[in-house]
């Protein structure tokens, strides 16, 4: 266990990050950040930053001597200088990090617990996407393996022809066929050390051009009944990896139930809402997972909640937004306001 007043190291920059440190600050932890990027809004609100590359050896080693703990606030964080740390630091243990960060590698593993991924294939070159296109069949979408999120990284195959005119970056890829879905959710759980796991409340996603706009509570019927068995494979993929802290899975609830989407070994969007929404925010229980604390309660604080992101110029309507009583503004502290820019988000409870 790791009492208050020890130093956690985030590893990235960014918003989760600063919603990790306040967390652990709320419970007496000292918060150290370690990106490559010099305007980091996580470090905004820790005690100490340290800006240099990944493969910084001496400065990576210097900041894991200063931790009691590392973990990742994003799952692009490189495994490989991570090696000269020693694995008992780093929560979660980066064999998570090592399966997510590789989308093939990903659904192989899930596939291989008994969950059922969207069709895939691997694609290294035009005659491979050729290949995957007619194996799997139109639409489908592109994606790179590794890195890409928020829609980016992508491509849209709605026929055959799509494929044919496409300039393949030069990095390996993976096809997926669509999913009739009714509805997107995603199932986040906290796994503490001693085995012990929790489950928030699974919400309903929808998603604008690839990136989460709305999580609401309670889910619709669709989703609520899918979320047993998504559970219990986010529960098994929990256990395989030895994970403490919160993990995400994310589903499309479909006729045949629920289809696994993709993974993130950290606090995740979708449960922003559990700051004001749950008993226990995911960010202080995985602060609480990590440091070997009892988990706290993760069910809902209200009837109803829905989470909703503010992106680009969105985030300058704060002044409407907090005339309703019943709004909580996060603004991440991003200087500049770009389309398609995650500036933060508000939630709203229904006490009614």
């Amino acid at each position: 266990m790791i009492p208050p007043g020890e130093t956690i190291g985030i590893l990235g920059g960014g918003q989760l990050g600063r919603m990790i440190a306040v967390a652990a600050a709320q419970l007496g932890y000292r918060c150290h950040v370690y990106a490559p990027e010099a305007d980091s809004i996580a470090a905004d609100v820790c005690a100490q930053f340290t800006c240099a590359a990944w493969d910084d050896a001496e400065a990576m080693a210097a900041f894991a001597a200063d931790c009691a703990v590392i973990t990742y606030e994003f799952e692009n964080v490189p495994v490989g200088p991570l090696g000269a740390i020693d694995a008992a630091k780093l929560a979660p243990h980066p064999r998570a990090l090592e399966t997510a960060q590789d989308r093939l590698s990903e659904k192989r593993f899930v596939a291989g617990l008994g969950g059922t991924p969207a069709p895939f294939a691997a694609v290294d070159d035009a005659a491979g996407l050729a290949a995957a296109v007619e194996a799997i069949g139109t639409p489908g979408i592109l994606k790179t393996r590794r890195d890409g999120y928020d829609g980016k990284g992508q491509w849209r195959i709605m026929a055959p022809a799509d494929a044919e005119g496409l300039d393949l970056p030069p990095v390996p890829l993976i096809y997926e066929g669509f999913v009739r879905f009714s509805a997107e959710f995603s199932v986040i759980l906290c796994r503490g050390a001693d085995g012990d796991i929790r489950f928030f409340d699974s919400a309903h996603n929808v998603h604008e051009s690839g990136i989460l706009d709305t999580s609401t509570l309670p889910a619709p019927d669709a989703v609520v009944a899918q979320v047993p068995a998504a559970r219990g494979l986010a529960g098994q993929v929990a256990e395989a990896l030895g994970y403490v802290g919160v993990l995400t899975l994310e589903f499309f609830a479909t006729e045949a139930g629920p289809v696994f989407n993709e993974m993130a070994p950290r606090v995740h969007n979708s449960g922003h809402w559990t700051i004001e929404g749950a008993v226990t925010s995911q960010f202080e229980n995985h602060v609480r997972a990590i440091c070997g604390l009892p988990l706290g309660g993760t069910g809902l604080a209200a009837k109803g909640v829905q989470m909703r992101n503010l992106i680009g110029d969105e985030a300058h309507d704060w002044p409407a937004i907090l005339a309703d009583p019943a709004n909580h503004l996060h603004l991440y502290g991003k200087a500049a306001a770009r389309p398609g820019r995650k500036m933060g988000h508000v939630t709203r409870l229904m006490l009614d």
